[in-house]
């Protein structure tokens, strides 16, 4: 009964949410590794390819981030550009928690009360 249509387009929502995290993680955890260059996923792109494939398709596709400024070591990692990458990402996951909390209360109050809401 919650495993509907909605909630698995939620799932791949945060599973994708969740893919971007951890890449921008690795990207701050990467800041004085020489040669380390930024990578991050197509939000938008990625989110689409993941709706459209069947359930426990492939990971998001990473790439390399185009046309930032590399330091002498070769590494390209901004803390701020990562920092507003983190937060985006930390909002869109809250968001994807709270519309599947969403989902889940209906689910109760049509339980709860037998009136099919």
């Amino acid at each position: 009964m919650i495993d509907n249509h909605l909630t698995q387009m939620l799932e791949k929502f945060l599973d994708v949410t969740s893919a971007r995290h951890s890449l921008i993680t690795a990207n701050m955890a990467n800041i004085d590794t020489p040669g380390y260059h930024t990578r991050d996923i197509d939000f938008r792109s990625e989110l689409q390819r993941a709706l459209r494939s069947p359930a426990g398709a492939a990971a998001p596709v990473a790439r390399a981030v185009p046309g930032l400024l590399e330091r002498p070591d070769g590494n390209n990692v901004s803390l701020d550009r990562e920092g507003i990458a983190l937060a985006e990402t930390q909002i869109q996951f809250r968001l994807g928690i709270e519309l599947l909390q969403h989902e889940f209360h209906k689910t109760l109050t049509a339980i709860n009360e037998g009136n099919g809401q």
